[in-house]
């Protein structure tokens, strides 16, 4: 089967990346000056030459077999701004990356569309939203670190991986962050994460390796979708310890890959434990190496963004199952 041409934007970088493994080709809008949502291939990652940039002035004028889009704006103005009628036309796709905010179970999702395909990357975002007449698919993440980035863990410290934690606020814990600050030793880094006292952004190919030396990875987050950095923590075989909210309650096994409990004293005191005992920490972050390897692997990842990808376009020879809540 010949590889699709998917137009989409850089919404998230990270997941962006992991998404362009699957054997596609894959074509990113750029604007000048690449704001937000709109920087191609810039950032360090390595992306691969199946990976193309647009300038949203061009792509009226070139062929795809599929729109992808990954936020409300590229879904209620962008199409309309830079796309043609019969491009608009094309099989199309909505990634939503996260929960519902404004309400955690009566939301209705932006598209209601029984012609798309909505791809929820948790099922518990799935189960949250109302995703209304709009077919539904859940497609977990996947991702892959390069070979030889082997846990540490010889700080007795943790560490918090977030980007824009100060702007985003409580629903990614904020608060909490701060209080567990003072009590167990934290370091921060992320985009934006000086404003709290942090080392701001790490390159994603270095993060592997910079990570690999703390004790443990905390996720203070209270209503996110399972973070990327979570699971590449994992993946190298590093504890983690988080709120027993939203996906993560299914993906750490509480006191075997890592901490789980919705009660903050009580993170506090695990993670107080795992900076004493380096041997817990590593023998928690073996499991959580392997419920990674086992459930996010980059392998299942792309056969599942294939398999919907030639079902939307009609180019796939077996059956997709879509389900819907």
């Amino acid at each position: 089967m010949r590889s699709l041409k998917i137009l989409t934007w850089n919404t998230r970088a990270s997941y962006l990346y992991y998404l362009t493994q699957a054997p596609h080709e894959f074509y990113v809008l750029t604007r000048p000056g690449r704001p937000p949502g709109y920087a191609g291939r810039s950032s360090s990652l390595p992306w691969g030459k199946n990976v193309h940039e647009v300038p949203v002035s061009e792509a009226r004028y070139c062929q795809f077999d599929c729109i992808l889009f990954q936020s409300d704006q590229q879904y209620r103005e962008d199409q309309f701004e830079f796309l043609t009628p019969s491009q608009r036309a094309l099989p199309r796709i909505f990634i939503e990356h996260d929960p519902p905010t404004s309400h955690p179970t009566d939301t209705s999702h932006p598209v209601d569309d029984a012609d798309m395909l909505l791809v929820h990357v948790t099922p518990f975002n799935a189960l949250m939203w109302n995703s209304g007449r709009t077919p539904t698919h859940v497609i977990e993440h996947g991702v892959t670190i390069p070979d030889g980035f082997n846990y540490l863990g010889d700080r007795d410290s943790g560490l918090v991986v977030a980007n824009d934690l100060a702007r985003r606020g409580r629903s990614l814990g904020a608060d909490v962050f701060n209080d567990v600050r003072a009590k167990v030793r934290l370091d921060l880094v992320g985009t934006g994460s000086e404003q709290l006292g942090g080392q701001g952004p790490i390159p994603h190919s270095l993060l592997p390796a910079f990570a690999a030396r703390y004790r443990f990875l905390f996720s203070p987050s209270r209503y996110t979708s399972v973070g990327l950095a979570v699971i590449e923590a994992m993946m190298i075989g590093m504890p983690i310890v988080s709120f027993a909210t939203t996906e993560m309650a299914t993906v750490i096994d509480n006191g075997h890959s890592g901490f789980i409990s919705n009660d903050p004293c009580v993170l506090v005191d695990h993670m107080q434990e795992l900076a004493r005992n380096p041997a817990l920490a590593r023998s928690l972050g073996q499991q959580a190496q392997r419920t990674a390897r086992e459930r996010f692997n980059i392998d299942r990842f792309c056969s599942e963004w294939d398999g919907a990808l030639r079902h939307v376009t009609g180019t796939r020879r077996h059956s997709f199952g879509i389900g819907g809540i």
